[in-house]
């Protein structure tokens, strides 16, 4: 009996432990079938469009070759960008190797503007500095062509407007009255000699004749000639009157002078109609065409405009000025218009044909070529070099480069700033060595053991420079130069005393919220040697070292 109990006692063990054995199997099994449903989406989710995406690292914002495998900021304050299993090799390789990455913050922060390219007709005004001055076809020149002396002036000043025909002075001449009796005496022995005829006759007609003529030489009006042989008597003096209606620009004559055959005694000028002498640069010369309109302001008469005429180009520059003279005629109603008054000079030249423009506050000038920067789309922008065209006032003609639609960038200043990244970005261009964006292969990715954000970069390129950090308070804001004075504690990582120091902002916008006295915390760069920028700048609590700032040394 005893040995059936025990028997009885080790079935039922040996019952229990299997069925322990086979529910713990059973409970396994249902967790690995859950733990495999749940697996299940995520293995479908990465089959279709929606893949998992893996960090491989980040990568500098401005396309210069330096990654880490932490997050950090570039010396501009930028974030670094995070670059996903194939995404190096598959949109970037798409988009581009010397494309520029900036985050959506950034680049309202910074203040990035775009504008389309698009068509328009290429108009320009070509602006000159001119002078007035006479219309030298209207300038006369009273000089008698005999010598003689003036016995009276009717016109005896300068300035004087006188009418066409009015006595100007009178003259007397021993040879002008010695003419004047030859005549008379020749007149008088045709007279008698009419009867007798023949040769003699006609020799003294042919006396008298050069008698007149040479009177007539000697500039007597006709009516002077007239009188003459009218009546054939010598006057002791004759009469100069004015040629034109104008104003005596010159007067040489004195009661009583005597003066030589040729000089110029009197000189009259019709301003009706003057010139304007425009001085256009060397370069704006080929846009200016005879014919062209112009509109010219004095600035005696503001808010007028006196339009005119280009009617002469002329063929020589001057080497002092680099500039070449340009002749405008135009009306003087009122001789509102003085000789030798300065003027500005506009004239509208340019296709009319439309062409594709430009901002020219888009173009990148580096002196050897021409850059502008593409946005592909929302914070990729793609560096490209251009063939520019005709330049109008405010826009550029692009004949290679650009296409009609696409939107470039006329406002980053930070770009510009950042002159040695931005080399980095675009030094590729039409070489075969370009610098990429993002490394090609996960070869050039930081490894693990790379130093943690904050450590030296391992690149010269990003060694040059490096963001420093500092607590203080705002001493004063100058908005206009964009600078901040600011009263910092100590510097570690530049081993600064406290001190107060003048620094430049990268973006005006980081003084909109800026008082004297306020604690803030700020970063900054050295730009180049000596200039100090501040990338970041946010309120803080004032600490004890702001506050023993103020007895450091002022300026760096």
């Amino acid at each position: 009996m005893k040995t059936s109990n025990v028997i009885l006692a080790v079935v039922v063990l040996a019952a229990v432990a299997a069925g322990g054995y086979w529910l713990g199997g059973r409970s396994h099994s249902a967790a690995s079938d859950t733990a495999v449903a749940g697996a299940a989406p995520a293995t479908s989710s990465a089959a279709g469009p929606v893949k998992a995406r893996k960090l491989l690292y980040y990568r500098n914002p401005m396309g210069l070759a330096d990654t880490s495998p932490t997050p950090k900021k570039d010396p501009m304050g930028m974030d670094y960008v995070p670059v996903y299993g194939g995404e190096d090799e598959g949109s970037d390789k798409q988009a581009g190797a010397n494309q520029i990455r900036i985050s959506t913050e950034k680049i309202q922060k910074l203040g990035v503007r775009t504008e389309i390219a698009t068509m328009r007709a290429l108009g320009k005004t070509v602006r000159a500095a001119g002078r007035v001055e006479p219309d030298e076809r209207h300038v006369y020149s009273i000089s008698p062509k005999f010598e003689g002396y003036v016995e009276r002036l009717h016109v005896n000043v300068t300035g004087q407007p006188v009418a066409k025909g009015q006595p100007l002075f009178e003259v007397y001449s021993p040879e002008l009255v010695s003419a004047q009796r030859e005549y008379a005496i020749a007149a008088q022995g045709v007279q008698a000699m009419n009867a007798a005829g023949g040769e003699a006759l006609a020799g003294m007609k042919q006396l008298a004749e050069s008698s007149l003529a040479r009177l007539r030489n000697w500039d007597l009006s006709p009516e002077q000639i007239a009188a003459l042989v009218k009546t054939g008597e010598a006057k002791r003096t004759i009469t100069f009157r004015s040629p034109v209606s104008g104003i005596v620009t010159e007067k040489k004559a004195l009661q009583g002078v005597r003066f030589m055959p040729g000089e110029s005694l009197y000189q009259v000028t019709d301003l009706s109609s003057v010139w304007v002498l425009a001085d256009v640069f060397e370069q704006d010369i080929g846009l200016v065409k005879t014919g062209a309109k112009a509109s010219v302001k004095i600035n005696a008469y503001p808010g007028k405009t006196f339009e005119g005429k280009i009617t002469y180009v002329y063929p020589t520059l001057k080497a002092e000025t680099r500039t070449v003279p340009v002749r405008i005629e135009l009306g003087n109603p009122g001789q509102l218009l003085k000789p030798a008054m300065f003027s500005q000079v506009e004239v509208q030249v340019g296709a009319k044909a439309p062409v594709l423009t430009i901002p020219d506050s888009a173009v990148i000038d580096s002196g050897t070529r021409r850059i502008v920067l593409v946005q592909l789309q929302e914070g990729r922008f793609e560096p490209r070099e251009v063939k520019l065209g005709a330049h109008s006032d405010n826009y550029f003609e692009v004949q290679e480069g650009v296409k009609e639609g696409e939107q470039v960038v006329v406002a980053a200043n930070f770009l510009i700033d950042a002159e040695s990244n931005l080399k980095a970005a675009i030094g590729g261009l039409g070489t075969g060595s370009a610098t990429t964006a993002v490394p090609k292969t996960p070869a050039t990715a930081a490894p693990a053991s790379a130093p943690a954000a904050g450590a030296p970069a391992s690149t010269p390129s990003a060694a040059a420079a490096v963001g420093h950090k500092g607590q203080g308070a705002v001493a004063s804001v100058d908005a206009r130069e964009g600078t901040v004075s600011i009263n910092h504690g100590a510097i570690a990582s530049l081993k600064w005393p406290a001190m107060t120091m003048e620094f430049k902002v990268a973006n005006a916008s980081l003084l909109k919220d800026l008082k004297p006295g306020a604690p803030v915390s700020f970063e900054f760069v050295e730009r180049q040697p000596g200039e100090w920028v501040i990338t970041s700048i946010t309120p803080a609590v004032a600490t004890a070292a702001a506050g023993s700032a103020a007895k450091g040394h002022s300026g760096h």
